[in-house]
């Protein structure tokens, strides 16, 4: 059962999101349900933890395994969805993970794959762009340039 629930006209979501980066771009997706680029990721389960919901969702999204890095943010955020308008209550994991041996970069610039049935497209947009995309979550437009050239460093490694 996923972390989430919707209660008094809202919903509340447990989310994990997957940062990955290569060469000063991040890789995003979207799909036919979402006109915004949006963080491979998804809503954590009971019982699971943030780590291990993280590593499903890339594998479920992108059939791959990439390991953790680290945790880089906690984000809690209220806002209504473009989509579906409800008002939501999230509080989201962001962590940074290592693409060493996962073969994503070799598939292009954008890409798409497919879960459940549905595609989703992915590509790599470089963070000067993200101030001009329909992106979501908004405080990653400013942070993503805070963060140490180290964890760029890490993450280009195939």
């Amino acid at each position: 059962m996923d972390l989430s629930f919707i209660a008094d006209g809202g919903k509340f979501n447990f989310r994990v999101c997957a940062v990955m980066i290569a060469d000063g771009k991040i890789l995003a997706m979207h799909d036919d349900r979402s006109p915004y680029f949006y963080l491979p990721g998804g809503r954590v389960k009971l019982g699971e933890t943030a780590e291990e919901a993280v590593l499903r969702e890339v594998r479920e999204e992108l059939d791959v395994a990439p390991g953790i890095v680290r945790p880089l943010w906690l984000n809690q955020a209220f806002f209504t969805e473009d989509v579906d308008r409800l008002r939501y209550h999230e509080l989201c994991v962001y962590f940074l993970m290592d693409l060493a041996g996962t073969g994503l970069l070799s598939r292009g610039e954008s890409f798409t794959a497919r879960e459940k049935g549905r595609a989703h497209s992915f590509e790599w947009l470089a963070f000067e762009r993200l101030k001009d995309e329909y992106f979501y979550p908004q405080f990653l437009k400013k942070e993503i340039f805070h963060l140490p050239d180290s964890f760029t460093l890490r993450t280009e490694i195939e």
